[in-house]
């Protein structure tokens, strides 16, 4: 039975996977990122929140933990001054990202990319629905019960089109009127033309009988 040892055994024996995690961790401050397997990261992520974490605190105590952690004085100075400096300030917590790159040749290991999360902190609000928004520091916008520009020029538009085909009925309709009075004069022409031609007709028999 394994009592009190916790943890991967990384296919070594116990001294041996110490070594590595703290190599691994080492090289991990001092590069920002590292490209290991899948297992060793997942191993070291608490070891490198635990030393931030001593940073954070910065009292003597904490400072000899974290040599004692990784085994490198200078190091240790370098991590501690970055997060007095603001680094992972408003971070409460997950200093690192584990990102998989693929499949190692040969025995088909899972390699990763491990590195150390840099960016600001956003932090988020978490509403009634339980869903979490990101918290902002810009207020919201007011609604205002004043129309804006944009309904008053709506407004202008559609009046100016209205008025526009009023113009455009009441100057359809003189021009209708005064095509009729023309359909009447021709018939009028037409109406006077027939009694003419009824007097030429009525001339003709009065000079037949004189020639005979």
């Amino acid at each position: 039975m394994r009592h009190y040892k916790k943890g991967r055994k990384l296919g070594t024996d116990a001294s041996h996977t110490k070594a590595i995690k703290k190599n691994l961790c080492v090289a991990l401050f001092k590069n920002d990122r590292i490209k290991t397997t899948l297992e060793r990261a997942k191993e070291i992520r608490g070891d490198v929140d635990r030393v931030i974490t001593w940073a954070k605190r910065g009292d003597v105590h904490s400072r000899r933990l974290a040599i004692a952690k990784l085994g490198d004085k200078d190091l240790v100075r370098e991590v501690f001054s970055k997060v007095e400096q603001g680094l992972f300030k408003d971070r409460p917590g997950g200093y690192s990202r584990i990102l998989k790159i693929g499949t190692r040749r040969g025995d088909s290991a899972v390699i990763v990319i491990m590195q150390l999360v840099t960016e600001q902190y956003v932090a988020k609000e978490k509403k009634k629905d339980g869903k979490a928004v990101e918290k902002t520091d810009a207020p919201a916008p007011k609604k205002s019960s004043e129309p804006s520009a944009d309904a008053d020029v709506l407004e202008a538009v559609v009046e100016s089109e209205e008025t526009e085909e009023e113009l455009e009925e009441t100057d359809a309709v003189p021009e209708t009127e005064a095509d009729e009075p023309e359909a009447v004069e021709d018939e009028g022409s037409e109406v006077k033309a027939e009694p003419e031609g009824a007097e030429e007709g009525a001339d003709e028999p009065e000079n037949k009988p004189a020639d005979a």
